[in-house]
């Protein structure tokens, strides 16, 4: 509903808009005339999402109540169908009311799913003719060609809607959305979920961010560069290579916390508890995970967002992407300063796969769940719970 709301507004400011320009090229404006027409154009963008919103409400609470439903039938195998049934369950206010199923390949009966079964082609046609059923969703593997030819010749004098639901949940990676490339439809199996609107929407929020941090936060900058000074000889920042989205190399920033020394042989090697390598100041920034500011600068170049999944290190990319299925579809996004795998507690080291393991899951979850709400959630979660943990050391 909301999207459609925010369309509409944003037709109607473009129209209100382009007549101003228009009023402006004639100079036929004045005090009164800009007065009214502001007037105008907020009072039509109140009623046009108002009435929307009415609209949908008054609707909803209708298909609630079981009024103004859409009867649906659905063909394919009882695992796919049960998903559907879920969805049409949860989601009451749609409209959708499942009226039978055509089950040839599974032995299941209607007690099972609460609804009529068939197995038998011509019974279900029958059916579908006399109970006047408005949808027909073909939940069908993409090979079964022949059954949907079928039912579509079947059907072709019937004012049915005929819809494909195709099953690639074992084949997608994300959620196997439907895009439009060139005019011609697509199955998102290995794609980023997030559109291209999203993504550049996520972008304008992050680079507004993060010059609010960085402007407002700069004394901090200045007070914590100067500790860092004192404490120890060396660079105010330290800067390593991260992989950023798809797969891109940037190096990350971070106030240093440790004393310049030498990578050991041997590879990377994680910070620990009462790790020597520390200094005293090091120690107060990396527990309150004010080391990580910094990377507002990474934000504000493109390569990061406030919210994503934590880039690692590229040799813990290598480690974990060889015992963790998927792993590397992490870097579909920018990585983020904060996250939700973060935000409940799986953050610092991991010295067990499993700790890895339940990160990426909150990777995913937020991959497949992304919305500027949950973004907004995730940075209050952050803000509220504080910076400190007892696994940032």
């Amino acid at each position: 509903m909301m999207l459609l709301v925010r369309r509409v507004l944003i037709a109607w400011i473009s129209v209100q808009t382009c007549v101003w320009v228009l009023m402006l090229c004639l100079h036929s404006t004045n005090d009164a005339a800009r007065l009214w027409f502001a007037y105008w154009a907020g009072a039509g963008s109140v009623a046009l999402a108002g009435v929307r919103i009415v609209t949908y409400a008054v609707l909803g609470r209708l298909r609630h109540a079981g009024l103004n439903q859409r009867c649906v039938a659905l063909v394919g195998d009882i695992g796919h169908l049960r998903r559907l049934l879920l969805n049409i369950e949860a989601a009451p206010g749609s409209g959708f009311r499942p009226e039978a199923v055509f089950c040839p390949r599974d032995d299941v009966s209607g007690a099972e799913i609460g609804l009529r079964v068939f197995m038998d082609f011509e019974a279900f046609v029958s059916h579908v003719r006399e109970a006047n059923v408005h949808e027909l969703w073909l939940a069908l593997p993409l090979s079964d060609q022949s059954t949907i030819v079928r039912f579509l010749g079947t059907f072709r004098e019937d004012l049915i809607n005929i819809r494909l639901v195709p099953d690639v949940g074992g084949l997608a990676l994300f959620d196997g959305g439907l895009v439009e490339l060139l005019g011609s439809p697509a199955i998102n199996l290995a794609a980023s979920p997030l559109s291209p609107a999203a993504l550049a929407q996520k972008a304008a929020f992050d680079r507004v961010f993060a010059i609010f941090v960085l402007v407002a936060g700069a004394p901090i900058f200045m007070a914590i560069a100067v500790a860092i000074k004192l404490s120890s000889p060396g660079p105010v920042f330290f800067r390593q290579r991260r992989r950023g989205a798809n797969g891109r190399i940037f190096s990350i920033y971070k106030f240093r916390s440790m004393h310049v020394h030498q990578q050991a042989d041997g590879g990377l090697q994680q910070a620990t508890r009462a790790d020597p390598r520390i200094t005293r100041v090091g120690a107060f920034l990396r527990r309150t995970s004010l080391d990580e500011l910094p990377q507002f600068i990474n934000v504000l170049r493109g390569e990061m967002s406030v919210v994503g999944p934590r880039p690692h290190a590229i040799e813990h990319d290598e480690l974990y992407g060889k015992v963790i299925d998927r792993y590397i579809h992490r870097y579909r996004i920018k990585p983020g300063i904060t996250g939700w795998a973060q935000v409940n507690g799986y953050r610092g080291e991991t010295e067990q796969v499993e700790k890895m393991q339940k990160r990426v899951e909150h990777d995913f979850y937020y991959l497949c769940n992304w919305s500027m709400a949950f973004d907004i959630k995730i940075i209050a979660t952050t803000l509220l719970k504080g910076f400190i943990h007892r696994n940032a050391y």
